[in-house]
């Protein structure tokens, strides 16, 4: 194993893994609060750099991204940075979903590379130039809540294979980040897209309206099967694994035009279209407030399909 030593530049170090224990001590009141700055140097000491931590992704590349995100959205809100920043994350990382369910990973961009761009993001201006971050989650904290993780994982269930243009709409909508996101109806890639595509049309575009939808989604759910409604090709292994091969010659993204993800195979048109009518449908009865039952919803079936045709029914 290979421990970061002080003598080598951050610049030039490859990404680690930061294990838990070791980030929940560091996140102490007075770093929270902005009174006392990340201990860099004593994380690194304790990171991880052995050969399954992330080979032959370079620090160097997370930290231009974030300074260029800090610099773009200097004279914006901080949250305006989030649809630029995913599918560059996504883009530059080239992991695999395994990888990304390494909590230490995102706790090492955090707290060892850019513990500055989580408090720009994520800090409250206070006196003294002090910015607080109010939730240690926001460093070291479940997927859909720390900053560079909920980025990653928006990037990866919104792309449309190669195409980063609806995590680019997603992102730029805080709540398909912070509701929709940790809903497993994104995971299904036909959804995702159908959500993406309202929000586009703006058929779906207030907080209200997204959360509702959301909810009457999620309660459709228990009395269909999104499968078999719209169905989705396996996405293509190969592909996926020879983008990531293909690190080396990826080039830096800072820069207004977006990267190519993996070409791993685009969502069925057809399948898309059958859920963008259906979401159409539930957004109209959408509750926008109070919390509704499904019965109360009065959520209509799609024509033509039968569960107990599929053998799915009850």
């Amino acid at each position: 194993m290979r421990t970061a030593g002080s003598e080598t530049p951050q610049e030039e170090q490859t990404i680690g893994r930061l294990p838990i224990s070791v980030a929940v001590k560091a996140l102490t009141a007075g770093v929270l609060a902005g009174y006392e700055p990340m201990p860099v140097r004593r994380l690194l000491k304790s990171a991880d750099f052995s050969e399954g931590a992330v080979p032959k992704r370079q620090v160097k590349s997370i930290r231009l991204l974030c300074d260029d995100a800090m610099r773009r959205f200097h004279d914006e809100s901080p949250t305006a940075s989030d649809a630029w920043l995913a599918p560059r994350l996504h883009y530059t990382l080239r992991i695999t979903r395994a990888e990304a369910t390494e909590a230490g990973l995102w706790n090492f961009l955090a707290m060892c590379v850019a513990p500055d761009f989580v408090r720009w993001r994520w800090g409250r201006p206070k006196e003294d130039d002090r910015r607080a971050v109010g939730q240690a989650a926001r460093y070291a904290g479940p997927w859909h809540s720390q900053c560079f993780s909920r980025l990653w994982w928006a990037a990866e269930l919104f792309r449309d294979g190669p195409d980063y243009r609806p995590v680019e709409i997603a992102c730029g909508n805080q709540d398909v980040l912070n509701t929709v996101l940790r809903q497993e109806l994104v995971l299904h890639r036909p959804a995702a897209q159908a959500v993406v595509r309202l929000l586009k049309s703006r058929v779906t575009s207030t907080g209200r309206e997204v959360n509702g939808l959301a909810k009457a989604a999620y309660a459709a759910s228990a009395t269909m099967i999104y499968e078999v409604l719209a169905p989705d090709e396996l996405q293509e292994a190969d592909e996926l694994q020879d983008w990531i091969n293909a690190i080396g010659g990826a080039v830096d993204t800072p820069d207004d035009r977006l990267p190519a993800g993996p070409d791993d195979g685009r969502v069925d048109e057809r399948s898309i279209s059958t859920l963008v009518e259906w979401f159409e449908r539930l957004a109209a009865v959408a509750p926008v407030r109070g919390k509704e039952t499904l019965e109360e919803l009065a959520v209509p079936r799609p024509e033509g399909v039968s569960l107990a045709k599929t053998g799915l029914g009850l």
